[in-house]
């Protein structure tokens, strides 16, 4: 498992199984965000699934589902909220990382809209 690192508070990749959560934890991370739907592809866990070993092994997740070239504000929203109060350091993941990625940005775009 690669990850980008976007600061100090999140990082983002693609597809995470459960054979990488020891990985993430030693990694660092203390939370996991999922931003892929359920079925996109026959051989992607479910999140529950992820959900289940994470926090069996003391990691915190979150799952705010993204279509490709889907995203609502909504789900900007509901992102920017968990990067406030989850544990960090935080994983986002989908299947590449670019939805993850998208998501950072358009909450940060949300943020800086509203400061001005």
């Amino acid at each position: 498992m690669t990850y980008t690192t976007i600061n100090d508070d999140l990082s983002v990749s693609s597809q995470i199984y459960t054979d990488d959560i020891e990985q993430i934890i030693k990694s660092g991370f203390r939370s996991i965000i999922c931003n892929r739907p359920d079925g996109e592809t026959p051989d992607q866990p479910d999140f529950v699934t992820i959900a289940s070993h994470a926090k069996q092994a003391g990691l915190e997740a979150l799952y705010i589902p993204v279509t490709p070239g889907e995203m609502q504000e909504k789900q900007a929203v509901q992102f920017a909220a968990a990067l406030r109060t989850l544990p960090g350091p935080i994983l986002a993941y989908c299947r590449s990382g670019a939805r993850s990625s998208a998501i950072w940005k358009r909450q940060k775009e949300l943020a800086e809209n509203n400061s001005n």
